[in-house]
Formats: C-alpha cells, structure tokens, sequence
C-alpha cells in the first residue's frame, strides 16, 4: 500500500529555527503546512531541496510569482528534514494560455544556470532518459508499449542547445484571479529551453481538457513536433513506471498520441 501525505505537523524546534510563530495548518491533501505567511515542506531529497532553493532564491521571470525560499535563522535551507519557503496564493488551474507562457518565460529566467550536481532517480526522471535515448527500457504494451513503439521511430535528432529546463508544471502553477501564475516547486530536466512547454501542452491535451488545437498554436517553437513527440513518449514512459497509473490516464494519452502522431 502507498503511503498518503504526511500528517505530523512541523516540530516546535522546527519551526522556532525559521522564525515561525504562527500555529501550522496542513494545506488540504499535501504533507505542506502553513504557518501564517510561511510555509514549511517535509524534504524528500536533501541535495534537490537545496538547489531548488537556491535558484527559487534569485529567479527572476516576468509575469511569474514565485515563492521564495526562507532560510533558518542560522542560515540553513534545511532543519531537521523541513524546509521554508514564503506563502504563495491560489490553487492550480487549467488556464493553458497562461501556463505555457508561464513556463517559456521561467526556463528562459534560468538560462544559464549550471546543470544540477545531483542525479535525479525518480521515476519522471527515468522517463525523460527513455525518451531521449539515453535509456532503453522496454514498455509493456498494456501501459502504452504499443503507442511507443510507433512513435519512437519519428525520433530524430533536436538540434537545440540544452538548459536547465522546468518541467511537470501543469497542474502545479497556482492562480489567484488575476494575479500572475505563481511557482512553488519544478522538477530540473536538462533539455531545450522549449522542452517544459511541449510537457505542458501534452499534459493539457492528456487530462487538462485542451483541444488537440493547443498543439498546432505553439508550432511557431523551434523544433516542436520533435519536442512534443519526446514530452510524449516521456509521458508514455512515466505512465509505464508508475505503479498508480490508471487506465483514464492511458485514455487520455492515447488521445493525444493520435493527435500527436498527424503532426510528424
């Protein structure tokens, strides 16, 4: 059985080592707990919460909200397994016109920013190297095999320089009326610029509700039938990995590789 969020709230010391005076209250369905205008996150991966840290630091992205991360008072990013940040208003929603641009404008902020020192072993991270070659791992038919195997042939080589890129944002940009979509949280992929946004526009289609229309109306992107067709397969592969996928999940993937496939 897999374990839910976490439910134990951050410890006393914990909180007094960032400054929290505030009584924590759990955001509903996470393991994030808000105290006052301080949010504190159980960390998962030490040398990750760090590095995110320190990009989220001094980011810059127009037309991006960003939550900052908060340093203890000793100037640690991380105590006792918990880690910062400033709260951040609003919920995700499926607005694609904002969130592509979103995630165009936060990889181009980060340009420059050297590749991470830490080797992710996540499962999207496993993914993104079977849609880049870079791993070979077969995927079982009934979880998509068959959808992969035709596309994987149209792969040719992307000829566009790589970059720390954000990936996985759809779904997780938060929005609060007509504020700015707000960032919490990416996942580092080392890909082109353009990669995110060719995840979120599949994502969209997959399970957000978008018209197959959202992938013509990015075509102006360097290389985007390459890029969609590697988010794909990403998420193909991802969906094979994950031992909770489910078969609506397939649906709406199978969707958008047919759509995906008359754009090759």
């Amino acid at each position: 059985m897999t374990a839910g969020p976490r439910t134990e709230s951050p410890p006393e010391r914990v909180r007094a080592a960032f400054g929290v005076e505030a009584e924590p209250e759990r955001l509903p369905g996470s393991s994030v707990w808000r105290c006052g205008g301080i949010v504190l996150k159980p960390v998962a991966d030490r040398a990750r919460a760090v590095w995110l840290a320190r990009v989220l630091r001094r980011v810059d992205a127009a037309g991006v909200r960003v939550a900052r991360p908060v340093r203890a008072t000793d100037g640690r990013w991380i105590v006792g397994g918990w880690a910062a940040s400033r709260y951040l208003s609003g919920t995700p929603e499926c607005r694609y016109d904002e969130i592509i641009p979103a995630t165009l404008r936060l990889a181009q902020a980060i340009t420059g920013e050297p590749r991470p020192g830490f080797r992710r072993k996540d499962a999207n991270a496993l993914a993104d190297r079977i849609a880049w070659e870079e791993a070979d791992i077969p995927i079982a038919e009934n979880k998509g095999g068959r959808w992969f195997e035709v596309l994987a042939v149209a792969r040719r080589q992307v000829r566009l320089p790589d970059q720390v890129v954000p990936g996985d944002l759809f779904g997780s940009l938060l929005f609060d009326g007509a504020e700015p979509p707000g960032v919490v949280d990416f996942d580092p992929y080392y890909r082109p610029a353009e990669w995110g946004a060719a995840i979120a526009v599949v994502d969209a289609v997959s399970w957000g509700g978008a018209d197959i229309e959202l992938l013509h109306r990015w075509s102006h992107l360097p290389e985007w039938s390459q890029l969609l067709l590697r988010a794909l397969l990403f998420r193909l592969a991802g969906h094979a990995l994950n031992p909770r996928a489910t078969a609506s999940a397939l649906d709406g993937l199978r969707g958008a590789a047919s759509a995906v496939s008359e754009i090759l």
